[in-house]
């Protein structure tokens, strides 16, 4: 899983409420459990005007033009700011794994579904929780200003702009940690590899003929 630790990039501003994780990825592209190649249909069914199926040439559909993250200003983006409950609907882990084959890294919004919380963390990608008044004043920056950037800083735990916007974050200790050292639960789990060694070697001198 790779490291987060600080990231300066371009927010993209998704205006809606109960996003569920069909809108996210929707079901007909759940066949593939490869984590990758998902970002192309992330949103499918609001970026493309047609109905998506595994293996079509997503360059070549009709686009939304209204949907956010076909505008030009936001190419790039990196950072989604969002609505209440968030990754809300079935706990497919597709959803992460689409959001973040497509770049997104941090999704910030005033509540998450709570399967979707846990399962950004166990694919490196960051949610953070703020106030709704907060997060409205995030979006009235994004609408009035063209390119806008947030620089969020895990280690401080402090979202910062250029325009001198200064916003603390609460997270959890450990999920941070797990963050900052791109460690997910195999990764965990082989902080400990000479210790299950051991205890390997250990259980067949006592017990050989297992």
């Amino acid at each position: 899983m790779e490291k987060f630790t600080k990231m300066t990039a371009i927010a993209v501003p998704l205006d809606r409420a109960n996003v569920d994780t069909d809108a996210i990825i929707p079901k007909q592209f759940l066949k593939s459990i490869k984590r990758s190649g998902f970002g192309p249909n992330l949103f499918d069914e609001w970026r493309y005007l047609d109905h998506g199926e595994p293996g079509m040439d997503n360059s070549t559909r009709p686009i939304n033009t209204d949907f956010v993250l076909n505008k030009p200003r936001y190419n790039g983006a990196r950072i989604l700011l969002a609505r209440d409950n968030f990754g809300c609907g079935s706990s497919r882990e597709h959803a992460p794994w689409a959001l973040e084959d497509y770049g997104i890294r941090v999704i910030i919004a005033p509540s998450f579904a709570d399967i979707f919380y846990n399962n950004c963390f166990k694919n490196g990608l960051l949610p953070i929780i703020l106030e709704e008044q907060t997060i409205d004043e995030l979006f009235n920056m994004v609408f009035e200003n063209e390119g806008f950037e947030l620089t969020v800083d895990l280690e401080l735990k402090k979202i910062t702009s250029d325009s001198g916007i200064s916003i603390d974050f609460e997270l959890d200790q450990f999920r941070r940690h797990c963050l900052l050292e791109g460690l997910d639960e195999i990764g965990l789990t082989l902080e400990h590899a000479d210790d299950i060694r051991a205890y390997e070697n250990k259980q067949k001198e006592i017990t050989p003929w297992l």
